[in-house]
């Protein structure tokens, strides 16, 4: 809007200065929430504790969970439901979005979402996927492709529609795009080559549009037997300010009879992470959780209240965002919304550690 005129006229010296005057009084008092973005609220932190412009907090990690929406239909109820069980507000809310462009599911920044982050971080995968069901319900899409990501046959459609609404939120926000990504090549999104194509192009077209609130996190499965997979599907480190991976204690989940606790289950993708990618770059474990033993329950209790030791052993895992979602299978519910996984679960998140200060934008 800076480029428009209003009849060629420039306003008289004195009434500049009264506005300037003005504007600088109501900015003292706080009252200048024209120039805010609509997440903002409160001041920034300051001192050695204060999170960096990449959003990585220098003296713990970030504390998150992905809700599933509520019965209801409402991201807000279905968060501060689980926010009541846990005893804590949280740091951050991780939601999925596909590329249908519907108002359910396919725009970034829902009405929940910009109510939510006004107390919280923000993160969204974003897929490039139509959904078959309402919020993936069944877990079936339509693959849009890589190739076509890259190629910008969906920036006037897609892309820069999504691309300006976090523009005018105005807030930061960590974004995903096809998290777990080394899973989907036998899904048919396309080659590692394709995808760093689609990232940079991604990345390069929000810039072109001046979205400067964006923290790019590439997130994998870091399942280890994909190692070559995920070297190559790296798009550089220009590209990219945090890694992100997915790790759980399956147990007899998908058929793993191997119970791992919290160090077990993150440790060794982590370490190959900092190893092969980059020892630099802060790492977000972007989905964790555990399955039940339902011969001895108090495991799932002891796998969670152990996290507070075992993260600062972690030191460039600066955010932990829990996955509160059953997944298909029999013995599949990673959820801890009772029984010993929430005793455990709200042990861990009153730890100090995860007690950051939190920005206001």
């Amino acid at each position: 809007m800076s480029g428009r005129h209003t009849g060629g006229r420039r306003p008289r010296p004195v009434t500049a200065l009264v506005l300037a005057v003005v504007g600088t009084l109501l900015l003292g008092l706080g009252i200048g929430t024209a120039t805010r973005p609509d997440g903002a609220s409160g001041d920034a932190p300051r001192g050695p504790c204060a999170p960096t412009a990449l959003l990585e907090p220098p003296c713990g990690a970030w504390w998150g969970a992905y809700v599933p929406y509520a019965a209801n239909g409402s991201l807000t109820d279905a968060v501060h439901g689980f926010e009541r069980r846990i005893g804590r507000k949280l740091d951050l809310v991780y939601n999925y979005h596909d590329m249908s462009g519907t108002e359910l599911d396919g725009q970034l920044l829902t009405p929940d979402e910009r109510e939510l982050g006004r107390e919280r971080l923000l993160m969204l995968a974003w897929e490039s996927t139509v959904w078959t069901e309402p919020h993936h319900a069944n877990w079936t899409e339509r693959q849009l492709g890589w190739k076509n990501i890259a190629s910008g046959a969906y920036d006037e459609d897609v892309i820069d529609p999504q691309a300006r609404r976090i523009k005018a939120y105005g807030k930061r926000v960590f974004l995903s795009f096809d998290q777990e990504t080394d899973f989907r090549i036998k899904e048919g999104a396309g080659t590692p080559e394709e995808f760093v194509a689609a990232w940079r192009h991604l990345h390069d077209r929000f810039a072109r549009l001046g979205v400067d609130n964006v923290v790019w996190v590439w997130t994998v499965s870091g399942y280890l037997g994909h190692a070559r997979q995920m070297k190559a599907l790296y798009p550089g480190d220009a590209y990219v300010d945090w890694i992100g991976m997915d790790q759980y204690n399956y147990y007899l989940c998908h058929r793993s009879t191997r119970w791992l606790d919290f160090d077990r289950s993150q440790r060794p993708s982590y370490d190959w992470l900092r190893a092969h990618i980059s020892g630099d770059k802060p790492i977000m474990l972007a989905e964790f959780a555990t399955a039940p033993d339902p011969v001895r329950p108090q495991r799932q209790r002891d796998w969670y209240a152990e996290i507070p030791r075992v993260a600062p052993t972690l030191p460039k895992a600066k955010a932990l965002v829990h996955w509160n979602r059953p997944v298909p299978g029999e013995g599949c519910d990673l959820t801890v919304d009772d029984g010993p996984g929430l005793e455990g679960y709200r042990i861990a998140g009153q730890d100090g550690y995860f007690r950051q200060p939190l920005p206001p934008r």
